[in-house]
């Protein structure tokens, strides 16, 4: 419930405190005092957009703070899912800058509008005329029998299965077009695998082949250049081994006479070594050394075929045309099993469905089985509303298809006069009959579900006397267990409340300010008196305010 609200800097509002209780607190003013401007600071609260020409004061910002009492909403799954913090005692807060800017906080914690939306609506509901052509809508006509029917849990599994059902359509449609589409490309893509394939590729191999094809290509010259080093360092008398021997042997006489001489002898030993195992090598490389022509021929053509492919597929290494290789692999499969995959995601489908229907036939019988009693229970409260021959035909029709809500397609159709067509809400009833059937309509829901806070926005325009009386009772009866506001110009539904509020207009400083204040005892009389007869209060009028009071 509301229990407080602040408005700052808002329109005609300069600095506004005001505490509110439970149970059924009245609002009255004379026209223009400023009670739209109270809901449209309270429909800040609740996530509506901000307006820059909303600030009083241009160069000071606006700030609207409401402190709801939420312990008894339910609300808990809704603050982790949104990431709000929980308290029982919540504070919603909106800010709107000079700038033009717009914040939003809930428990301190920023929000953002649509998020603020989905908390708003489960505290406040503003009923307005708008709201009354809701009542026109499937949608809400469809709320309003399941809260009687209780299908709360039903409509959430209902809901989980056919966003399932919905993706696995879904997924069935993107299987059938990619089939269609790889039909086309099964046979280029089998194609192209082939090739791969054929190709034996060996991550690696291209560099090796490359080193193979170069060695092969120029065997002369590397057999001459073998042959060459191979006499510079074996050559009796003039070769380098032969040199560096005798240099060996020379400094080896030396090396027992100083430490520099040691260190010169073992360098010139190690270049022996050196030296002789280069010899070894070459004499080995000779060894192994012969034209192959034809194997020359076959890493040619091999290379070729790399080189080409790579070219084709737009690849810079034999490594990358495994990985095409392995994803043309892939597609041919899946393209050859596609049938398989689009069978089985049939049965699920089928599956699904059957699921769902089992889920809607019970939300349907259990619409069915309370229709007859809303129908009834909205018939004797708008006889008691001056309307003794409103009469409803609603029926939940079982369809094939399904709705977001089930496969019901709802008829809800409705007669204001004995012998009179039935037809639709909005052409069957006039405003003031559409606002009587709202009223009647949140009056049964509030024995069903817990509502948030409602307030009327002058639900009673068009109707007085015992009417206005009865729609007063209803009021009061549904502020038994929530609480309830009502902005009436009514006397006879304002002397019914818990709590009496008055909003007005005061001129301070040669401004007008709109403010808001709580009616005590007597302060209620002298209200509802000029709301009887005037500013000029009669005796008579006192009399009969004093007597509605009490």
């Amino acid at each position: 419930m509301l229990t407080s609200l602040s408005i700052k800097n808002y329109a005609l509002i300069d600095n506004l405190h005001v505490n509110f209780n439970d149970g059924f607190s009245i609002i009255t003013g004379e026209t223009g005092a400023g009670k739209s401007i109270l809901l449209g600071g309270l429909s800040l609260i609740l996530g509506k957009r901000a307006d820059l020409n909303s600030l009083k004061d241009a160069t000071q910002k606006c700030i609207i703070e409401a402190v709801f009492n939420v312990s008894n909403y339910n609300l808990k799954s809704l603050f982790v899912e949104e990431d709000f913090d929980y308290e029982a005692q919540t504070i919603i807060r909106r800010e709107i800058l000079p700038s033009g800017k717009s914040r939003a906080f809930v428990n301190d914690s920023p929000v953002n509008l649509n998020s603020l939306q989905l908390l708003g609506e489960r505290l406040i509901d503003i009923h307005s005329q708008h709201q009354t052509l809701q009542l026109t809508s499937n949608a809400f006509q469809f709320q309003v029998i399941d809260a009687l029917a209780n299908n709360e849990d039903e409509l959430q599994k209902y809901k989980k299965a056919l966003k399932s059902y919905k993706n696995l359509q879904k997924e069935l449609k993107d299987l059938l077009d990619f089939q269609a589409e790889a039909i086309k490309e099964h046979d280029y893509n089998s194609f192209l695998l082939n090739e791969l394939v054929e190709a034996n590729l060996v991550e690696g191999e291209l560099e090796i082949l490359e080193e193979e094809y170069e060695t092969l290509n120029n065997m002369e010259g590397i057999q001459e250049k073998l042959a060459e080093g191979y006499e510079l360092l074996s050559e009796e008398e003039f070769g380098i081994l032969s040199k560096l021997t005798s240099l060996k042997n020379a400094l080896q006489k030396l090396s027992g006479f100083s430490s520099k001489y040691e260190e010169v002898f073992n360098r010139a030993n190690s270049s022996l070594i050196e030296m002789d195992d280069v010899f070894s090598e070459i004499n080995e490389l000779q060894n192994h050394l012969e034209a192959d022509p034809s194997r020359l021929g076959a890493v040619d053509s091999k290379l070729k075929v790399l080189h080409n492919l790579m070219q084709k597929h737009i690849s810079s290494d034999v490594s990358e045309l495994i990985n095409i290789k392995n994803q043309l692999e892939e597609k041919v499969a899946i393209t050859e099993n596609l049938d398989d995959t689009i069978l089985k995601k049939q049965e699920d489908i089928v599956l699904k469905e059957s699921e769902l229907n089992k889920i809607s036939q019970v939300i349907h019988k259990k619409r069915n089985d309370v229709i007859p009693q809303l129908k009834e229970q909205l018939e004797t409260i708008l006889s008691s509303l001056g309307m003794p021959n409103a009469q409803f035909e609603i029926d939940a029709i079982y369809s094939d298809a399904f709705f977001t809500n089930g496969k019901d397609e709802l008829s809800f159709l409705f007669s204001a006069n004995k012998g009179g067509n039935f037809n639709e809400l909005k052409k069957a009833a006039s405003g003031g009959e559409l606002s009587r059937i709202m009223l009647a309509i949140k009056s049964v829901l509030a024995r069903y579900i817990q509502m948030p806070t409602i307030m009327f926005d002058e639900i009673d325009t068009g109707v007085s006397g015992e009417i206005s009386n009865k729609m007063g009772d209803i009021m009061l009866q549904m502020s038994k267990t929530m609480q309830v506001f009502s902005i009436t110009h009514l006397p006879q539904i304002a002397a019914k409340g818990h709590s009496h509020f008055k909003v007005y207009k005061e001129d301070i400083n040669e401004v007008t300010q709109t403010n808001l204040i709580k009616l005590n005892h007597d302060e209620r009389i002298v209200e509802i008196a000029q709301m009887l007869g005037g500013t000029e209060m009669s005796t008579s009028a006192i009399a009969h305010a004093k007597e509605l009071l009490n």
